[in-house]
């Protein structure tokens, strides 16, 4: 079993018990404004199982985070290749979803960092992008935090033309 520690957090795969404030963070507004919609609690849990398919497959993923310091879950963080087509796919991506009141404490950041670390030493990845949608400004803010540089923007191929949150940016960084 893949398990990453940082100083105040445990990456891990997915428990069972982990379903149910995941889907309490995947139907807050707040945490899912740049995402296309909230997610029921049948889409919450097969979202949890693709992200198992993924580990079994690639043999590393989104990780389930919790604090060490109380076992608590708060999201996930972790890598994952992105299932469209775009000028930079194939990938590996870097991704970040964190339950609200965790929110600017350092986690993401002390996270995706960890799963940098992974994805290089680990995995021997030559490089990992990151994207989101263009006025996600604290993604972008973590992006930035863990070094990853601005490549520009694109529409999101999974999204309808015009759709509100079609315009991303891409943001990658390459192992040293």
């Amino acid at each position: 079993m893949i398990k990453i520690l940082t100083p105040r957090l445990k990456l891990r795969e997915w428990k069972e018990e982990d379903k149910e404030p995941f889907f309490k963070l995947n139907s807050d507004p707040r945490v899912m404004e740049f995402m296309p919609k909230l997610l029921s609690k049948e889409e919450s849990d097969n979202f949890v199982e693709r992200i198992k398919t993924h580990f079994q497959t690639y043999q590393y993923g989104l990780f389930a985070v919790e604090l060490i310091e109380n076992q608590n879950f708060i999201g996930f963080i972790g890598l994952s290749i992105p299932k469209f087509d775009a000028f930079f796919t194939p990938c590996v991506e870097i991704g970040w979803r964190l339950a609200y009141d965790y929110w600017g404490k350092g986690y993401a950041s002390e996270g995706a960092k960890a799963s940098l670390n992974y994805g290089f030493q680990e995995l021997s990845l030559s490089e990992i992008v990151s994207f989101t949608f263009h006025d996600n400004v604290r993604s972008r803010q973590v992006m930035e935090r863990i070094g990853m540089k601005y490549m520009g923007e694109f529409n999101h191929p999974a999204l309808p033309k015009g759709h509100p949150l079609e315009k991303h940016v891409l943001y990658k960084i390459m192992n040293k």
